[in-house]
């Protein structure tokens, strides 16, 4: 090898050298990169497997809950179409929602107010609305004479045949039976207008005071300890457990009565669906608003005679509606009395009819109020 050769040998391995280090290097950075993807792609893969993991999981978790949720509105609504027959069926209070309307419970109220819109349709006649006026009137009596003055208070005595008549008039006004009524309303006396009270004004507001309080699972229940003396009648116990056959029974009776006068009597110009209408809906709608008006305006509208340790007023106006429920402070100031007007120029036309009724010997034992306490003058102001 010629001299020129040797040297061109030796300039070429130093570059050759070089070549093969960068090449080494690309290899080994190519490598690490490669390494390093795949790292990633694996870390990425294990973190996607765990994302769709919990997502699963959530997924799980949400249909489940749902699944269960779906369950307790079905059994809500199975145990509240139940409790529409048998307010026996056992319902567990739940304190969140203890105190919230329960529509499921409630739409048969709901649906008592819709229909009166009947009167549309089915048009009016004389007869039917005096079948209303006389069952609004015999229905508030037989709340006011006897679910309130004799079953809440025991204000008078009657006989246990008189004692379920009555009841049963008093069932048909869809306010629930006797039992429930007098417990509710002995726990309004022990705790008037205080935070207790389910429907005070002061404390609730006015139109959960009217009616948005026996709409809530709290007041659906009865408590028996507050009514020992008329729980012991099996015969007060059934109606109020399938409080809703007697408004049913009455409901259907005057739909076939107004068939029957349709056709047997066609001067009274009514039928079926007219005397069910007026008769039923709009005479129990209007029954049942004029008689909660004494838990709402009775205590905020009106003035007070006695000072009460409540907010309750005497009212002329509410007295007349309510067959002389109106004179509240006078009631409230005594209600062991059976008669609440206290004094002559009070209107009280239950008191009439149950004095009436004294004289016949239906009913006996009406407790007055003692002059002492009726002309207690400590007063406070409307």
């Amino acid at each position: 090898m010629s001299s020129g050769s040797k040297a061109e040998g030796i300039a070429l391995d130093p570059l050759q050298q070089a070549v093969s280090d960068t090449l080494d290097e690309a290899r080994r950075q190519a490598l690490a990169a490669a390494q390093q993807v795949e790292r990633g792609v694996e870390e990425a893969v294990g973190q996607a497997r765990v994302r769709v993991g919990q997502a699963a999981e959530k997924v799980e978790h949400a249909f489940d809950g749902t699944v269960e949720r779906t369950r307790g509105l079905w059994r809500r609504t199975a145990v509240a179409i139940t409790r529409w027959f048998d307010t026996s069926a056992a319902a567990t209070l739940d304190p969140a929602t203890a105190d919230r309307i329960d529509w499921l419970r409630v739409l048969p109220f709901v649906g008592l107010h819709l229909a009166c819109l009947g009167v549309y349709w089915v048009g009016v006649s004389a007869f039917a609305v005096a079948v209303a006026l006389a069952l609004y009137l015999l229905r508030m009596f037989a709340i006011t004479a006897f679910y309130h003055r004799y079953f809440s208070h025991r204000s008078f005595q009657t006989s246990r045949v008189l004692q379920f008549a009555f009841a049963l008039i008093g069932a048909s006004s869809v306010q629930r039976g006797p039992l429930w009524w007098a417990a509710h309303h002995r726990h309004h006396h022990r705790h008037a207008d205080q935070p207790a009270d389910l429907h005070s004004p002061r404390q609730h507001g006015f139109w959960r005071s009217h009616m948005g309080w026996f709409m809530t699972p709290r007041a659906f229940a009865i408590d028996f300890d507050l009514i020992p003396d008329l729980a012991r009648h099996p015969e007060l116990r059934f109606l109020d457990r399938f409080d809703i056959l007697v408004p049913v029974a009455l409901a259907a009776a005057l739909f076939f009565l107004g068939g029957w006068l349709e056709t047997h009597a066609p001067g009274l110009q009514t039928n079926g669906p007219q005397l069910l209408v007026w008769g039923f809906f709009v005479s129990t709608v209007v029954l049942f608003h004029a008689t909660v008006t004494i838990n709402s305006l009775a205590h905020v509208w009106g003035r007070r005679r006695y000072a009460t340790r409540d907010d309750s007023r005497n009212n002329l106006w509410l007295a007349l509606l309510t067959l002389g429920e109106g004179w509240h402070n006078n009631h409230h100031h005594y209600p062991a009395s059976t008669r609440q007007g206290f004094y002559w120029w009070e209107i009280d036309l239950s008191y009439y009819a149950l004095k009436a009724m004294s004289g016949l010997g239906l009913v006996w034992g009406l407790k007055p109020v003692p002059r002492r306490i009726r002309d207690t003058r400590t007063r406070s102001q409307a």
